[in-house]
């Protein structure tokens, strides 16, 4: 009987065993179960809050999640910033007692960007500007503190405002746009900003002029200057008057792209201003169709010019004057004296004049301004009335200033210590300034010899530099070579 019970204990045994194996191995198949299901639940959990993230994020930045709430956020939006636009006075007239100093009295409430020996410019939008464009409103021409302007988003721009596309150039002149040499001063900063940014001479020319003088609307320059821009940008000029529907003084005008100049040439070093120069007497030769050729055959040739003036500041005996140049001039081998009036040439005669001159010989005033047109070194012979020198004030310096700028000699000035008009008298002490009023376009007398002995010496001195040029095969501004 004891065998029986021995198997019995054997299968006991081995039913045992099987049954703790097939716990085992379903605790660990319970336990993968396990695993895997948290890590669904994790999944799940995270899907649910990107789901719930991104849902929170697009109701904080569009208001709602709907399409037509997101429209209905976005104008309520551009509703607010179009409101927060506020229009301020061109001419700020607390700053009436000192109007070029600083921040101006134009647009006063700008800032300017400056680099070191560049323009004084504001750009428009532009980091500066925190991407906002300018805004004017008005086209008032005789009072500049109705006319005013205002910065606004491109996409937020006044209501009914019209935004102008291109590059528009706005510049302010405290003086005129029809003097020559005013006008001139207002309009080198926009080329040395345009050469600076031409990046490989693909940048747009300017699609339109916005000219303001004491924040007063001017429509028109004078032709000398307006020719001489067409000649640096290659297109005549499109000055801006407001007349194209926006004539209302309530009307905005916007611009998508601005530039504004409100110091002239103030802040450009020398080397800066003459490439300005070079560039503007290269474009000027090409604009009028200089030959190269015949410049190449004055080589030999010294070009004296008498630019002559008709009334104010002239010489009281032009004729006594010229012969003296006259005679003075064939002294000097290869001289030869042209006698010019400057209002009875157009631009393209006054540029082609220069172009043949090496000694320029005018009164004060702004035909000098010419003198850029000629070569580099060649040379000015300046003539004053009586009474500037102590009068006058730094004024009277201008063309010394522009002689150096373009790379011309100023070979002196001669002051008139007598006074041409004989019956040209001030009633007040020579040094009390109304005197000035008195002598300002008094004509000028003349004195043989000192003229004469001057001429020569600046003529004989003109030769010396060409022949050493020549030695040293120096090269000049050609027609062939602007930059751009």
């Amino acid at each position: 009987m004891a065998k029986p019970y021995s198997e019995l204990g054997k299968r006991s045994r081995k039913i045992s065993s099987i049954a703790s194996l097939c716990s085992a191995k379903l605790f660990i198949l319970l336990a993968v179960f396990a695993i895997l299901f948290v890590v669904l639940l994790h999944i799940q959990i995270i899907a649910s809050t990107f789901d719930f993230t991104h849902q929170w994020r697009k109701a904080l930045f569009t208001g709602n999640c709907t399409n037509g709430d997101q429209e209905l956020e976005y104008s309520s939006v551009a509703s607010k910033l179009q409101e927060s636009v506020t229009f301020v006075p061109l001419k700020d007239l607390r700053y009436s007692s000192k109007p070029l100093q600083g921040h101006t009295w134009f647009m006063s409430s700008m800032q300017d960007t400056h680099e070191e020996g560049q323009v004084k410019y504001q750009e428009y939008p532009s980091k500066a500007s925190k991407g906002r464009v300018l805004c004017v409103k008005g086209n008032d021409t005789h009072d500049g503190s109705w006319n005013s302007y205002a910065l606004a988003w491109p996409h937020a721009l006044p209501s009914n405002a019209t935004l102008m596309k291109g590059i528009t150039f706005v510049s302010y002149n405290h003086y005129n746009y029809d003097n020559i040499w005013h006008g001139l001063s207002a309009v080198v900063p926009f080329v040395a900003w345009h050469l600076r940014n031409n990046n490989n001479c693909s940048s747009p020319s300017p699609a339109r002029w916005v000219l303001y003088h004491w924040g007063e609307l001017r429509t028109s320059m004078g032709p000398w200057l307006s020719s001489l821009m067409a000649a640096a940008f290659g297109q005549p000029l499109n000055i801006e008057k407001f007349d194209g529907g926006v004539s209302s003084p309530a009307a905005a005008v916007c611009f998508e792209r601005a530039v504004v100049m409100r110091h002239n040439e103030g802040g450009m070093s020398r080397e800066r201003r003459l490439e300005v120069y070079d560039f503007l007497r290269c474009k000027a030769r090409i604009f009028c169709h200089v030959s190269m050729e015949r410049r190449r055959r004055r080589d030999d040739e010294i070009g004296m010019t008498m630019l002559m003036r008709s009334g104010a500041r002239s010489f009281k005996n032009q004729t006594a004057v010229a012969g003296i140049f006259r005679e003075a001039c064939r002294k000097v081998e290869g001289c030869r004296l042209t006698v010019a009036y400057a209002g009875e040439l157009d631009f393209c005669g006054q540029v082609k004049l220069m172009e043949s001159t090496d000694v320029l010989v005018s009164p004060h005033g702004a035909q000098l301004t010419n003198m850029f047109l000629m070569d580099r070194n060649s040379s000015v012979m300046e003539f004053f009335p009586k009474g500037w020198l102590k009068l006058a004030g730094v004024g009277q310096y201008v063309y010394h200033w522009i002689a150096s700028w373009s790379g011309m000699n100023h070979g002196g000035a001669w002051r008139d210590n007598t006074g041409g008009d004989g019956d040209v008298v001030c009633p007040f002490d020579e040094n009390d300034r109304r005197c000035m009023s008195v002598y300002k376009n008094a004509r000028i007398g003349y004195d043989e010899r000192y003229f004469s002995e001057w001429a020569e010496k600046v003529a004989r001195g003109v030769k010396l530099r060409k022949a050493e040029e020549q030695m040293l095969e120096k090269t000049t501004t050609t027609t062939s070579s602007c930059g751009c």
